[in-house]
C-alpha cells in the first residue's frame, strides 16, 4: 500500500491531505520525529492544524509513551502563565497553600507544545530560555532549579523575524526554538486536499452510519473549490458539521450553501433549463465574459474555463452520471473522465 493512499485511507496523525505540500510535510514530519530532541518550530496561519503537526511529531517520536502537554500562551492570562508553566512552591505567594509542578515539569520526558509563542511576554521569554539552554525549570519562590528533560515545539501565526525586529520577541530564544522550522499550508493552496476533507468530515458528522450519505452537488463543490477559505480547516470542519446537521442525507446545491460560499459566476449556470426541456444549449451560460485590454485577453485560460463549465453543467443535470453527461457533450466517457481528472473537477 503506497503512501499516498494509506494517508487517504486513514490520515497521518489525524491529518488528511494528497496535495504535494502535505506528502512533503508528512515527511518532514518523520524525519523530525525520529530525532526527539530538537526543538521545532511550526508557523502557519490560524486553523491550519498546527496542534495536530506537534501531536504527529510527538506521536511518533521516541518520547511518545510520555506526556504531551499543550499550552496556548495567547489564552492564559499573563499573571497566570508563570506558574501555570513553571510551577510553584507552598508559601511563594498568598495563596499558595500548596507546592504545584508547572506544565513543564509535567511533560518531562515527553513534549511541551507551545502555542501562539509570540503572545508570551519578555519576562517569561527569559525564563523559557534558561529551560532550553540549561534542561532546568525553576518553580516561582523555588531556592534551587530542577533538572527536566522535555523537547519543546512552539508555534505561531505570527511572523516572528519581525517581532525579533521590532524588539518585541527574544532574537536569543527564536534561534533556539527555530531549530527545525515547518510550515503548516494554507487550505487555498491546497486545492488538491479539499474533495477528501469534505468527504472526511461528511463520515465523521453523519451520526447514523446507516443514513443516505449528505452528497455535493458539482457545481455547489466547484463554488467551495473557488472561495479562498481565510479560517483553513477548521473553517470547512466548521461549515460542512453545519450543512449535515442541517440536510441531513441531503443532496447539498448552491442554494444550501451559504451566500459567503456561493460563486455568483455558478449560480447562473445551475439554473438554466437543461437541453430536451426547453431546446436550449449548454452554451448559453457556459461562455465566461471576455475581459478585453490594450494587451488582448487570454485566449486559452478563457477556453479553459468554458470547458468547465460546460463539463460542471452536462454533470449538474445528468446528478453526476458520466456516461450520460459525456453523451450530452458528445464525448467518449473516457476523454470525459480523463478531463475531468486533468482540470481536478469534482465528478
Amino acid at each position: 500500500m503506497g503512501l499516498m493512499h494509506m494517508i487517504v485511507k486513514s490520515g497521518f496523525g489525524g491529518m488528511i491531505g494528497r496535495s504535494p505540500q502535505m506528502l512533503e510535510l508528512f515527511e518532514l514530519i518523520s524525519c523530525v520525529a525520529e530525532d526527539g530532541e530538537s526543538t521545532v518550530m511550526i508557523q502557519g496561519q490560524s486553523g491550519t492544524g498546527k496542534e495536530l503537526i506537534a501531536r504527529a511529531i510527538h506521536d511518533k517520536s521516541p518520547r511518545k509513551t510520555s506526556h504531551f502537554v499543550p499550552v496556548n500562551c495567547a489564552a492564559i492570562p499573563d499573571e497566570l502563565l508563570e506558574s501555570e508553566l513553571f510551577g510553584y512552591v507552598k508559601g511563594a505567594f498568598t495563596g499558595a497553600q500548596q507546592s504545584k509542578i508547572g506544565r513543564i515539569q509535567f511533560a518531562d520526558g515527553g513534549t511541551l507544545f507551545l502555542d501562539e509563542i509570540g503572545d508570551m511576554k519578555p519576562n517569561l521569554q527569559a525564563k523559557l530560555l534558561r529551560v532550553l539552554q540549561e534542561r532546568e525549570v525553576e518553580q516561582v519562590g523555588a531556592v534551587r532549579p530542577t533538572k527536566v528533560d522535555v523537547r519543546v515545539i512552539a508555534a505561531t501565526h505570527q511572523n516572528l523575524e519581525e517581532l525579533v525586529a521590532e524588539g518585541r520577541f527574544r532574537e536569543d530564544l527564536y534561534y533556539r526554538l527555530a531549530v527545525i522550522p515547518l510550515v503548516a499550508p494554507p487550505l487555498c493552496e491546497r486545492q488538491d486536499d479539499l474533495m477528501i476533507l469534505i468527504e472526511s468530515f461528511i463520515e465523521r458528522f453523519s451520526r447514523r452510519k446507516t443514513d443516505r450519505r449528505t452528497t455535493i452537488d458539482p457545481v455547489a463543490m466547484k463554488s467551495l473549490q473557488m472561495y479562498r477559505w481565510p479560517g483553513n480547516v477548521r473553517e470547512l470542519e466548521n461549515l460542512m458539521q453545519r450543512l449535515v446537521i442541517l440536510h441531513r442525507g441531503k443532496r447539498i446545491t448552491l442554494k444550501e450553501l451559504p451566500e459567503k460560499y456561493c460563486c455568483a459566476d455558478l449560480q447562473a449556470d445551475e439554473i438554466v433549463s437543461p437541453i430536451g426541456e426547453t431546446g436550449q444549449s449548454l452554451f448559453s451560460s457556459a461562455a465566461p465574459e471576455a475581459e478585453w485590454s490594450d494587451e488582448g485577453l487570454d485566449f486559452n485560460g478563457l477556453i479553459s474555463q468554458f470547458e468547465d463549465r460546460l463539463i460542471l453543467q452536462a454533470l449538474s443535470r445528468t446528478g453526476g452520471n458520466k456516461k450520460e453527461a459525456a453523451r450530452m457533450l458528445n464525448l467518449k466517457r473516457t476523454t470525459l473522465i480523463e478531463k475531468i481528472k486533468k482540470k481536478n473537477l469534482p465528478a
